[in-house]
């Protein structure tokens, strides 16, 4: 009996490992997510939107779209075709006079571009 309660306790271990490793990652998660709707805040503030608006579901997308593109209705098309962001995302570095680099960033690191574009020097030209 001796010998299978040894396996039972590294068991038990390793199943707190992977716990606690879950809650740092949702914590981490958590943080990101509070940042990304902080720089929204913040970007609606820049383009003369309120920024409370950036904390309702569906709505900030429509509000992003309308100051990236133009039209907010354009957000539509990201449920059916979601690659179309990638082109909102470009309209969008635009809107802040920014080039291919930024949107590179914002490609990758969205959580940097938003808080960059958000916090940073940038000015607010509107749809091109």
């Amino acid at each position: 009996m001796d010998d299978y309660s040894s396996y039972s306790d590294a068991g038990a271990g390793i199943a707190a490992l992977i716990g606690g490793m879950g809650i740092v990652f949702y914590l981490v998660l958590l943080v990101v997510f509070v940042l990304i709707i902080i720089a929204m805040w913040k970007i609606f503030d820049k383009a003369g939107e309120a920024g409370w608006k950036a904390l309702i579901p569906y709505y900030n997308s429509y509000v992003l779209f309308q100051i990236s593109c133009g039209n907010g209705w354009l957000f539509l098309i990201t449920l059916l075709f979601p690659p179309f962001l990638y082109w909102q995302q470009w309209k969008l570095c635009q809107a802040f006079d920014k080039g291919v680099g930024f949107f590179i960033l914002m490609l990758f690191l969205p959580p940097v571009a938003y808080l960059m574009l958000g916090f940073g020097d940038a000015d607010y030209i509107g749809p091109q």
